[in-house]
């Protein structure tokens, strides 16, 4: 039985949690950007996973991090980040910049990814000792700066919050990023199965954990069937809803049973906590 992830819009939060999707990714592309809304979402669930879309090129990697650590945090252990790379002037108009070539683009990639996940680690799981008699809320021996030194920018650390819950966060990206050994969840978009198989084995020798396929539903009858068909070369699929789906209800009737959620998306995907 593989997983069942959904790229939001507009759906309803509750429905998909109830329908035991493993957790739901939130493009940030609206009014409201997307590590907000997910941090909102947070307090209205309580099994599914939250995964915005975060772009590594015009958000500060510190910050990256830190936005991350809280949303685990606040959801008790249920977020994830799709790695976004937006890499056009209108982009970097907003924050200053220009849009970098291609080995460029993936070093950034690379960085911001390596940078997260040592702060997340920057503090010991038993940092936080909450002394009332000595009035110590940490014991700064348990938390590490990470000096990390990158292509385009440096971060001295720690992170201003505890380790996440998690101790590390899910990263989801596209194989086509060019960092697969990187991720625990690749995400391929293949346009017919022979390419999707190829591909999938390619981001498994590269190092990626988990393999989901990009499946656009119009009509929700052959769902279950394709699901199927693909047990066994993927992990799992994430569902992207189109115009002429007829709402989410049919597709969750063709999905049929998904594999139970577990107390944090890492047991979700039975990906080792920690990282």
């Amino acid at each position: 039985m593989i997983h069942v992830a959904l790229e939001l819009g507009s759906l309803d939060i509750e429905d998909a949690e109830k329908a035991g999707f493993a957790f739901v990714t939130i493009a940030n592309d609206g009014p409201i950007e997307a590590g907000v809304r997910a941090a909102y979402l947070s307090r209205r669930t309580s099994t599914i996973g939250l995964a915005p879309e975060l772009h590594v090129t015009v958000t500060e990697p510190f910050h990256l991090a830190t936005q991350l650590a809280s949303l685990d945090h606040a959801s008790l252990g249920r977020a994830g980040w799709v790695v976004g790379a937006v890499n056009t002037p209108s982009a970097y108009a907003a924050v200053g910049g220009t849009p970098l070539a291609g080995d460029d683009l993936r070093r950034e990639i690379e960085d911001v990814i390596d940078v997260a996940r040592l702060l997340w680690h920057s503090w010991e799981d038993d940092a936080v000792i909450r002394d009332v008699g000595s009035g110590r809320f940490l014991d700064a021996d348990r938390v590490h700066h990470v000096n990390f030194t990158g292509a385009r920018f440096s971060v001295v650390g720690p992170l201003i919050t505890p380790r996440p819950p998690q101790g590390q966060i899910v990263v989801i990206g596209a194989d086509t990023l060019g960092v697969t050994g990187r991720l625990d969840v690749a995400l391929i978009d293949a346009p017919t199965h022979d390419e999707l198989v190829e591909r999938s084995a390619q981001a498994r020798a590269d190092g990626a954990r988990l393999i989901f396929a990009e499946v656009e539903v119009d009509d929700p009858a052959p769902v279950r069937a394709r699901l199927d068909r693909l047990e066994g070369i993927v992990d799992g699929v994430r569902l992207h809803l189109t115009g002429a789906t007829p709402g989410l209800a049919p597709v969750i009737d063709a999905l049929g049973p998904r594999p139970p959620a577990g107390s944090t998306l890492r047991e979700t995907l039975g990906l080792p906590q920690g990282g």
